[in-house]
């Protein structure tokens, strides 16, 4: 199981480059080229989403970028360092719908954006997975891989 991992600045200038990788690593797991346009958007939405997020909520820490070749799949996790709020919910402000921080108000359109990213991944990719934790979020997509073939 070989495993490449990317730690990025929450900046969008950086997103391009996750995606390059992601494609380049997906390319050399076995992942078929007509699905590669997939994994560079799906990868695309989640980095520019984790970056969202890291911008709306004032994080400075790194977007991480864990990309997984195993057997017969290649899996990629895009993990943010935004923490899950204690879910109470009397507490919750008005419009939130997860345990995250709602995003301030002069910030709700850019939220809607991050959120939006979401709808787009599963669309894109039919085995995803979001994960929410006390230390961050993170997406799981995977995709299946070919065998290489060996000429004799």
């Amino acid at each position: 199981m070989a495993t490449v991992e990317l730690r990025f600045s929450a900046l969008p200038e950086h997103v391009r480059t996750a995606r390059l990788v992601a494609a380049a690593v997906a390319r050399r797991a076995g992942v078929d080229e007509a699905v590669l346009d997939e994994v560079r958007l799906a990868v695309g939405e989640a980095c520019t989403r984790a970056v969202g997020l890291h911008r709306l909520n004032g994080v400075e820490l790194p977007v991480r970028v864990v990309l997984t070749e195993e057997e017969k799949k290649f899996s990629i996790a895009v993990g943010d360092e935004i923490p899950t709020a204690p879910t109470v919910p009397a507490a919750r402000a008005e419009g939130e719908t997860s345990g995250r921080p709602a995003p301030a108000p002069a910030g709700e359109e850019a939220g809607e954006e991050v959120e939006m990213g979401l709808a787009v991944i599963s669309g894109l990719v039919d085995d995803v997975e979001v994960i929410e934790g006390p230390t961050g979020g993170v997406i799981r997509m995977s995709w299946p891989t070919t065998p290489a073939i060996t000429l004799p």
